[in-house]
């Protein structure tokens, strides 16, 4: 994948349609890639994921999103602000971003609950990179 970065992993939930699932999945990557702080590509789930994990299933597409990781905290503020312009074209859309054992679902619609919750998932994923700030900006 990419070395020295966090790697996150993207995952577009669609209630069990994977063709949906798929089609979504390829259209976030394609908004991704066009970031130039970001490396992304398809995860390989060609067999289930190991027992405990919390990656994909058989049967699900996901993505996976690289950060430098001298610039984790720019960057991750990068990819969520994109995850959420891509949920906000169509109110039902929904991403799973997980880092490490973390996650956070993004929603189309976002409420000031989420909104917190984002932060302080960018708080925690920041803090267990050593690159932590005091960002006003996000």
């Amino acid at each position: 994948m990419h070395n020295g970065g966090s790697v996150w992993t993207l995952t577009v939930p669609t209630g069990g349609d994977t063709l949906r699932q798929e089609r979504l999945t390829r259209d976030l990557h394609d908004r991704l890639r066009k970031s130039d702080a970001l490396v992304v590509g398809l995860h390989d789930t060609d067999g289930p994921a190991e027992p405990g994990s919390k990656g994909t299933t058989m049967g699900e597409v996901a993505l996976w999103a690289a950060t430098a990781a001298t610039v984790a905290r720019p960057a991750s503020q990068v990819l969520i602000t994109l995850i959420k312009e891509w949920c906000a074209r169509e109110r039902h859309r929904k991403v799973v971003v997980t880092v490490g054992d973390d996650s956070i679902e993004i929603t189309g619609r976002p409420d000031a609950a989420q909104e917190r919750m984002v932060r302080e998932f960018q708080d925690r994923v920041a803090g267990e990179d050593g690159s932590a700030l005091n960002d006003d900006a996000a």
